[in-house]
């Protein structure tokens, strides 16, 4: 049996992985690194492949090509049990014994992992989930809230080091969506690694320290921010109480201003290099010529943005 890698590692390395079905590819060459305590989301459309990632990281399938290494064990056949014993999958589905309370679920889970000191564990789990108080209800009577929250209490049994989330909210209203969140943000300060897909990009925004957008393909990995910094051009918006003059004599000779645009009669947009250092130049121009400013301020685009423009058929976005 293969050891596990060395500290500081990574939680995931995977590399030129592919799984196949016949002849078509769930995911194809795909490469990425999770590091240990991150909070790594995995986003793309339906079909994309992200489920069957999960899958095949969590050994329950077997990839068709490349290589990977989970929790510091190779992903071959002979670590699968090795790998098991250090990771927890929590599928969209929660698949709980619905006629069974939720102690008697964590129960029947346990004993199945073979988890050492059960009630201890289960007494864990449940605190971490804040469900104390209702260890005694049958989960066919809880909301789909509350269900995630048993299930993912479930994933908490064996004391994962990598705990595979996926869609973990789907289906959720708002508040329950929002407890599930918080319940990411305890585990990532404990040093969980967390594995997450989602549909939810303002979910991703918020919870990821980096994402990774697939479709078969994987076509970009980075922080939030990173990708936007890529994708698109850094823009300010400056709105006056009336049309500008002359626009040109503003805005062409400023500091860090790329180009500019009219926008509307009385919104201006500058393509710029440095917004800290073209918004105090525009204000101070625009206010000595007697402009009345509204407003200015950076143009945000989302990860939403992101996630379209790297979707899109095109293989490579290109640059706004």
């Amino acid at each position: 049996m293969a050891r596990p890698a060395a500290g500081g590692e990574p939680a995931i390395a995977v590399d030129h992985l592919s799984k196949r079905f016949g002849g078509r590819a769930a995911f194809d060459d795909v490469s990425f690194e999770v590091g240990r305590g991150e909070v790594f989301g995995f986003l793309g459309p339906n079909g994309a492949g992200k489920t069957t990632m999960v899958r095949t990281l969590g050994t329950l399938i077997a990839p068709t090509s490349g290589t990977a290494i989970v929790a510091g064990f190779p992903l071959t056949t002979e670590n699968g049990v090795e790998i098991r014993r250090r990771i927890s999958i929590m599928p969209e589905t929660p698949g709980l014994y619905l006629h069974l309370s939720v102690v008697e679920n964590l129960a029947c889970f346990a004993e199945m992992y073979e988890v050492a000191d059960p009630r201890d564990r289960i007494e864990a789990a449940l605190r971490a989930v804040h469900l104390d108080d209702r260890a005694g209800d049958t989960c066919g009577t809880l909301s789909k809230g509350l269900r995630q929250r048993v299930a993912l209490a479930r994933t908490l049994l064996s004391d994962p080091e990598v705990l595979f989330l996926d869609e973990p909210t789907a289906g959720l209203d708002p508040v329950a969506a929002r407890e599930v969140h918080d319940l990411i943000d305890d585990l990532r300060k404990r040093g969980v690694t967390i594995f997450l897909t989602t549909h939810r990009l303002e979910e991703a925004e918020r919870l990821c320290d980096r994402v990774a957008i697939l479709n078969t393909t994987l076509r970009t990995i980075g922080r939030p921010d990173q990708l936007r910094d890529q994708l698109f051009s850094k823009t300010l918006t400056v709105r006056t109480r009336v049309p500008l003059p002359d626009p040109g004599s503003a805005f062409g000779s400023l500091p860090a201003v790329e180009s500019w645009h009219e926008e509307g009669p009385v919104t201006y947009v500058l393509a710029v290099s440095d917004p800290d250092v073209a918004a105090p130049a525009a204000i101070r121009k625009l206010v000595a010529a007697g402009a009345d400013v509204l407003s200015i301020g950076e143009s945000r685009h989302s990860l939403e943005d992101v996630y379209l423009e790297l979707i899109d058929e095109v293989p490579q976005a290109a640059r706004r």
